[in-house]
C-alpha cells in the first residue's frame, strides 16, 4: 500500500506526504490479491499494468468538470461510463 501511495504522489506531483498509522491486529501483512480464479472462471488477464492504469485513473479524473468531481455524493456512475 506504501509503494502504492508513492506511486500516486509521483503522478500527482503533490508535496503530500504518506502518513503511516499502526496497523490493526487482524490486518494482512501483504496484500496481493489473487487473481487466479478470474483467470480460470472468466478467462480474464489483466491488460494494464499498474503505474499505466494509475496515471489513466489519475487523467481520467482530471479531465472531469469540476462540478462533477467535487461533489459530496457519487451515488451513480453512469455519467461516468466511457462512450
Amino acid at each position: 500500500i506504501g509503494e502504492f501511495a508513492e506511486e500516486i504522489i509521483k503522478l500527482t506531483g503533490t508535496s503530500q506526504k504518506v502518513i503511516y498509522q499502526p496497523r490493526p491486529v487482524d490486518d494482512p501483512m501483504q496484500r496481493k490479491p489473487d487473481i487466479t480464479k478470474a483467470k480460470e472462471l472468466l478467462d480474464w488477464q489483466p491488460e494494464v499494468l499498474r503505474a499505466e492504469g494509475l496515471k489513466k485513473t489519475y487523467e481520467w479524473f482530471q479531465s472531469l468538470p469540476e462540478e462533477k468531481l467535487y461533489r459530496k455524493e457519487h451515488r451513480d456512475f453512469a455519467d461516468f461510463r466511457r462512450k
